[in-house]
C-alpha cells in the first residue's frame, strides 16, 4: 500500500493507493516544517490513519509539501510520520517537484504555485533546474493568497478602499477598528494562513475594477520578480498550481501576455496528476524516490 500526499500551509491532499489504483482521497491540516514540530504532526495525524485502519499497511510514504526543501526541515515530516507509519519507506519531497510533475509530466517548463504562499521554478522534465528565492510570507509571496490578503488589509489601513467595500469588508471579518485588526494578524498563530483568508474577498467581489487592480499589480510583481528571471522564459510555457492561479486565471493570463509568456496548464490541486505520474511511472513506486 502507498500513501501520497501533497501539503500546504493550509491543507493537505492524501490519496490511498493499492493494486494500481486510488483506493481512498482525503485531506487534512496542512504541514509546513517551518511551522509544525514533529511530535504535533504525530499527534494530529495518528486518529485520522487509526480511523482510516491503514497506518500498518503501508510501505511506501512520498510526502510533497510547502517548506521541505532541505534536509534539516524534512527530518521534521520523517520524524512526525514515522511514529505512525512503522513499516513504510518515508520519502520527503519540495511541493515545487509536485507541482512540476503534475503540470509537465517529463515535458520542459516553467512552474509556479499559487495558494497561501507563492513559490517557482525552472524544470527540464525531469529535475528543479533553478529557483527563483522565495522569501516568504513576511517579504516575499507575491502573488500569493497572502500577499493579496497584505493588499486588502493595506488598502483598508490606509484608507485607499473605496467606500462601497469597506462595510463588506467590515461586515464579513467582523473589524472593529484598525489597531483591532492588526492585533489578530500579529497574535495568529499560523500567519500566513489568516492573511491568505482575506483574499476570499476577492472572488466574491469579482467584477470590482479595485480589487482587479491589487490582484494585477500583485501578479505584475510576481512575473517580474520571479518568472522572467529564468533563462529562455519566452520560449516556455508557464504551468501554475494553487486556488490563486485557478480562480484568478483571467487576470493572469492578461498579466502574462503583457510578458509575452505563454499560459500553459492551470490545475487547483496538484494530487491527482501526481498521483497518475507516479502509476505511469512505476505502479510499484518502490524505485521512486
Amino acid at each position: 500500500m502507498i500513501l501520497v500526499a501533497d501539503s500546504g500551509s493550509t491543507k493537505c491532499d492524501w490519496q490511498v493507493i493499492a493494486n494500481g489504483s486510488v483506493q481512498t482521497s482525503f485531506s487534512t491540516k496542512g504541514f509546513n516544517p517551518f511551522f509544525w514540530k514533529a511530535p504535533a504532526i504525530t499527534h494530529e495525524l495518528l486518529p485520522v490513519f487509526e480511523a482510516q485502519g491503514i497506518k500498518n499497511n503501508v510501505e511506501d510514504i512520498f510526502f510533497y509539501g510547502a517548506g521541505c526543501s532541505n534536509p534539516n526541515r524534512n527530518k521534521v515530516l520523517i520524524e512526525g510520520l514515522s511514529p505512525i507509519f512503522p513499516k513504510a519507506s518515508i520519502n520527503i519531497h519540495h511541493d515545487l517537484l509536485a507541482a512540476a510533475r503534475a503540470t509537465c509530466g517529463n515535458q520542459a517548463g516553467m512552474v509556479s504555485i499559487m495558494g497561501t504562499g507563492s513559490n517557482t521554478c525552472l524544470y527540464d522534465g525531469k529535475n528543479v533546474i533553478d529557483n527563483v528565492s522565495n522569501l516568504g510570507y513576511l517579504i516575499g509571496d507575491e502573488g500569493s493568497g497572502s500577499h493579496l490578503g497584505k493588499a486588502l488589509i493595506r488598502a483598508y489601513a490606509y484608507r485607499e478602499m473605496p467606500p462601497d467595500l469597506i462595510s463588506k469588508f467590515e461586515e464579513k471579518y467582523k473589524i472593529e477598528d484598525v489597531p483591532h485588526l492588526v492585533s489578530q494578524i500579529y497574535g495568529a498563530d499560523a500567519k500566513n494562513v489568516f492573511l491568505a483568508g482575506f483574499s476570499k474577498f476577492y472572488s466574491e467581489n469579482p467584477n470590482h475594477p479595485f480589487l482587479q487592480e491589487l490582484i494585477q499589480n500583485s501578479f505584475q510583481e510576481f512575473v517580474k520578480r520571479h518568472l522572467l528571471k529564468y533563462n529562455n522564459f519566452q520560449n516556455l510555457k508557464a504551468h501554475f498550481v494553487g486556488s490563486v492561479a485557478y480562480y484568478f486565471k483571467d487576470i493572469l493570463t492578461f498579466v502574462l501576455a503583457q510578458h509575452n509568456i505563454k499560459l500553459g496548464t492551470v490545475i487547483k490541486k496538484p494530487i491527482n496528476n501526481l498521483v497518475q505520474y507516479h502509476l505511469k511511472k512505476d505502479t510499484s513506486f518502490s524505485s521512486l524516490n
